[in-house]
């Protein structure tokens, strides 16, 4: 098995989704299926935005793209995508993150492998490129970043060295890193009542929740993500509330009172969305959740109105 760097796009030509399938033509087709079982990073490249190095995953399998002839499509493992924390440069210091890409002065190579949309990576590459995106000490950094005086009086405590796939699997790690990202992308604010409480710490109240649940082959991406408040996260699980194809919040009037419902929407009843068009919910992921969730709560549930 070998690790690769996914050159993608967010306006791709191609049926690229990353946390669930990757497009590619023939010539890369060796090393991609070199990668099956192992895991990959994706790359924006410089002509389409930023973001540098911003999320990691692992493949499953390889199959012929029905239709499309020389073109295949790499599976990606269910639950396995997972954002960076903090999106990672292309260089640092002057210097490329890929071992393939660096000269022997350390300076960036020119044409060759840079071109390329599928990359082989080190072990060595891969971890250090995801270190640089999910810090092994995130946890300790979410449960201090509201707390001053914690952090104040905590002694220095060296992160407890697990090994990098040990922390991509594991799922308290996952669940922070999701939870950071989300609540991040909808600027701490309710996507449904558009309401930003915060406690008297100054704590973001908003939790992040799962369109589509991870033990329902959901993923960890952002796109997979609403922030919401407790009770509407609540609300959300057990299919009282619901988004519409034009992003109409929905509600199920047979179980929510009209003047619940009424005080928890905000005005006009759409979805606020993050200001990142690619932290947008994905429109699969809410029609999952509107023909698999929505209406299916029990009618004997405790409400918390």
């Amino acid at each position: 098995m070998v690790k690769l760097v996914l050159m993608h796009k967010a306006d791709s030509i191609y049926d690229d989704e990353p946390d669930s399938v990757y497009d590619f033509p023939r010539p890369y087709l060796k090393a991609v299926q070199e990668a099956v079982g192992d895991w990959v990073i994706y790359y924006e490249p410089v002509k389409a935005g930023p973001r540098g190095y911003f999320a990691t995953a692992r493949l499953q399998q390889v199959i012929p793209k029905p239709g499309a002839e020389g073109r295949y499509l790499a599976l990606i493992a269910p639950g396995s995508f997972l954002p960076f924390d903090r999106e990672v440069p292309r260089l640092i210091d002057g210097r490329p993150l890929e071992t393939a890409l660096t000269d022997t002065d350390g300076s960036p190579r020119r044409g060759g492998a840079t071109q390329l949309a599928v990359r082989r990576l080190s072990d060595a590459d891969f971890a250090r490129i995801v270190d640089l995106g999910l810090p092994e000490d995130l946890e300790t950094i979410e449960a201090q970043r509201w707390d001053p005086l914690q952090v104040a009086l905590a002694e220095p405590v060296l992160p407890f060295q697990r090994p990098v796939l040990e922390r991509l699997t594991r799922r308290p790690f996952r669940e922070v890193a999701f939870r950071r990202k989300v609540r991040e992308a909808y600027d701490y604010r309710c996507a449904v009542s558009g309401l930003r409480l915060r406690n008297g710490g100054g704590r973001p109240e908003v939790q992040a929740a799962h369109i589509r649940p991870v033990e329902h082959q959901g993923s960890d991406s952002v796109r997979n993500g609403l922030a919401l408040s407790g009770t509407l996260h609540w609300m959300f699980d057990r299919g009282l509330v619901s988004v519409a194809e034009d992003l109409t919040i929905l509600v199920s009037r047979n179980k929510v009172p009209s003047e619940v419902a009424d005080r928890l929407i905000q005005p006009g009843g759409k979805l606020r969305l993050p200001a990142d068009p690619h932290a947008w919910p994905h429109p699969a992921n809410l029609r999952w959740h509107r023909e698999n969730v929505f209406g299916q709560s029990h009618p004997d549930d405790p409400t918390p109105w």
